[in-house]
């Protein structure tokens, strides 16, 4: 558990500098269906400060004048109508004029919006989307004292938890309804990540690394259940879709100091703003995270940044966000029970090391065309390198004599200038045997045999790049959203395979200049080859579309999305005879249109259900598509190797559920899901060596019931939620 810490908040100076900014407005003119004026009451809520009431006159208008640049939210009502829920940007100037169309409905309640696609800028209410959406903002992840994104969703997002497999807190395997979005490769990833419209799972493998999204600059969050075709390939559980924050979303500024034990330490800043003259707005925010860890060896150190530089003139709007993480994390994994009995912080092989470096860019663009039709888009690009220094003890060596020296092994370390050295012993008098590995590289011969410690040295490059857009077209009782998409991947893999033995503090692993790149041989003098030298393309292609028809009580959705996804591979090593490694190259090609409809009810008492239907895909990985032979397995991340094809994961799941409200006091929601895996990747062991590989199964199964319910008392906050999950393999 996270030990309670420190928080200081320094907000004087930049308040005074927010309070002297100039100023702008807000005009908004309410009409009935037919486009009669109508009186309304509501609120509007600042960035900032307390909410302002409000109560439009005969003529259905209301001016708010001196507002401080940022983003406001516009609540109106009145009874026998919906109420009406929009964000709405304030710059400095000219005020913002909107126009409200007010809709029937039996009873008034509070309202909530989300954007239904990867790309944020429209949104729709959550209580027209058939699926159990979830929300959480930056007050959740400030109050609720969350490390990062992943630890937030554990805390308040229902159906959500972590394990952390490496025993680090920022590469946690983050589970949702049996399905993963994991650091980890060989884990089974089926849950996508998009942050202001960029896909945050890696090309290589599908993987999330959670520490490579700055936690300060989180905005909003938004989980989105199913296998929802509009986020995309490796939708098959569920989305989370990232909002960050902007000068007018969070103007002014703060300062955030924390410590605890294992000397852990960490500082956050941010600060935002906009300009009346030139229409821009600008923020910047950083954090800085360092811990010793509480385990043996196992320290770690965070470091990211984020800004945003914003344009805002008339109806046109265009940001460019900048991204960069540079971070050092330990990851020494599970340990043997029997070694916990003596020491619980012991760990099992050093060094663990994973390093990350990052920097991204994202430009974002929206254009309102009119009142009823909006065009948004962003192009991105962003570099991941990830190093990673993995120590393990040989099991190759296990059971094998590391004592006694040949006459050979003897002549070798004597020639290389050793001496003094036991030609026999024991565990007894040598409880760390390394002479007879020694001597094994020194002669070039077999140190596999004889080396108790192998070091796995990674190296992956991976360029990023893309463009997406999308049209919104709203007009009477129909919300149209139609888009494209093209994602662009350039991954270099390269590893290998150092000998090395176990020092004395019986941890530790101390390299070797010895490789398994075909210059050694195993204990049956067969040549040792691991290394990999991978270059990978990636490129996808897709369009998507839905609408959203209201009709009376009813909300019924109908959307859509095909993916386009080659995947070509190149093995930039010189070919090898038959048996010691294969060959790498291949190119493969997955396509697939996935459907989706549902529908919600409206029910008296601020009640309703809903029902839904989706399907989505996962295109095999570059990782995945060059370790797929039982023959020749994998140990990951220690080798990849020559493959037949897989197949795609295609996902089909079903949605269904009742949830409503108190008075907006108390919220409550009860539903079920079902979802079934097609050619499901999982990462096996080899019958015949024990290692692993990937493969495609038959038919695997997600089903359960979720319950929730929170509610307020003044200031006091109460939630509780409940998952039931029965996850099977329908496959022997």
């Amino acid at each position: 558990m996270r030990p309670p810490g420190l928080r200081i908040l320094a907000l004087v100076c930049p308040a005074l500098l927010w309070a002297q900014q100039p100023t702008g407005g807000i005009q908004i003119a309410v009409k009935d269906p037919s486009g009669v004026a109508l009186q309304t009451s509501g609120t509007l809520t600042p960035p900032r400060g307390p909410e302002k009431s409000f109560q439009t006159d005969d003529v259905g208008k209301y001016t708010f004048e001196n507002l401080v640049p940022g983003r406001y939210r516009l609540q109106i009502q009145r009874a026998g109508f919906a109420p009406q829920s929009l964000t709405i940007d304030v710059a400095a100037g000219e005020p913002v004029s909107r126009t409200v169309t007010m809709e029937l409905a039996s009873q008034s309640s509070r309202v909530d919006v989300v954007a239904p696609t990867p790309l944020p800028g429209t949104d729709i209410p959550i209580a027209d989307i058939p699926a159990p959406v979830q929300t959480a903002n930056a007050k959740d992840l400030s109050q609720t004292g969350s490390l990062d994104l992943s630890d937030l969703m554990n805390k308040r997002l229902s159906g959500v938890y972590i394990n952390e497999n490496q025993e680090n807190p920022f590469q946690p395997d983050v589970n949702y309804r049996g399905y993963e979005a994991s650091p980890l490769l060989g884990t089974p990833e089926g849950l996508s990540v998009y942050m202001d419209g960029v896909r945050q799972n890696q090309p290589f493998g599908d993987i999330v690394a959670w520490d490579l999204i700055p936690k300060i600059a989180i905005q909003e969050v938004a989980l989105m259940p199913g296998s929802n075709p509009l986020f995309g390939l490796n939708t098959l559980g569920g989305a989370v879709s990232i909002t960050t924050k902007s000068g007018l979303s969070e103007p002014g500024g703060s300062l955030s100091i924390n410590g605890g034990s294992f000397g852990r330490r960490e500082g956050d800043a941010e600060y935002g703003g906009a300009s009346a003259k030139t229409g821009l707005d600008w923020y910047v925010a950083g954090n800085l995270f360092r811990e010793d860890g509480w385990r043996q060896d196992s320290p770690s150190e965070v470091r990211q940044s984020f800004g945003r530089l914003g344009w805002r003139r008339g109806k046109t709007s265009i940001g460019l966000t900048f991204a960069y993480a540079d971070n050092w994390l330990t990851g020494n994994g599970t340990q043997d029970f029997r070694a916990l009995q003596e020491n619980y912080s012991s760990v099992y092989s050093v060094p663990d090391i994973m390093w990350n470096r990052s920097p991204g860019f994202n430009l974002i663009l929206q254009h309102q065309v009119s009142s009823n039709l909006t065009f948004s888009g962003n192009a991105y690009f962003r570099y991941i390198r990830a190093d990673s220094l993995d120590s393990n003890v040989n099991t190759d060596a296990l059971g094998n004599d590391l004592y006694t020296l040949q006459p050979a092994d003897v002549a070798a370390l004597q020639a290389a200038g050793y001496s003094g050295f036991p030609a026999t012993g024991s565990p007894a008098t040598q409880p760390y045997p390394y002479w007879s590995c020694l001597a094994q590289v020194v002669e070039v011969n077999s140190p596999d045999s004889v080396c108790t410690g192998v070091l796995v040295n990674g190296y992956t490059h991976q360029w990023n790049y893309g463009v997406s857009g999308q049209a919104t077209w709203i007009k009477h009782h129909n919300h149209v959203i139609i888009g494209s998409a093209w994602d662009r991947s350039d991954v270099k893999f390269q590893q290998s395979t150092q000998y090395g033995y176990i020092a004395g503090d019986g941890v530790s692993i101390l390299p070797l200049p010895s490789y398994q790149d075909g210059s050694t041989v195993d204990e049956n003098g067969n040549p040792i080859d691991t290394r990999v030298d991978l270059r990978g393309t990636v490129y996808t292609a897709s369009v998507f579309a839905m609408d959203t028809l209201n009709v009376g009580k009813w909300a019924i959705t109908v959307s859509g999305r095909y993916n386009y996804t080659p995947v070509n591979n190149t093995d930039l090593l010189p070919p090898a005879p038959e048996g010691i490694r294969g060959n790498l190259t291949g190119s493969y090609t997955f396509q697939r249109f996935n459907p989706s409809v549902g529908f919600t009810y409206a029910l008296p008492k601020s009640t309703s259900v809903y029902a839904s239907y989706s399907e989505a895909n996962r295109a095999p990985t570059t990782i995945e598509l060059g370790c797929a032979d039982p023959n020749n397995p994998c140990a990951l991340p220690n080798a990849l190797s020559s493959d037949p094809p897989l197949k795609q994961v295609v996902t089909r799941t079903i949605e269904t559920g009742m949830r409503g409200s108190i008075q907006n006091n108390l919220r409550w929601s009860v539903g079920g899901f079902g979802g079934q895996n097609y050619n499901d990747i999982l990462f096996v062991a080899s019958q015949q060596t024990g290692f692993g590989y990937f493969a495609n199964f038959g038919k695997t199964r997600r089903d359960g019931v979720e319950t929730a319910l929170s509610g307020h008392i003044g200031r006091l906050m109460l939630g509780g939620n409940y998952t039931f999950l029965n996850a099977t393999y329908q496959t022997t």
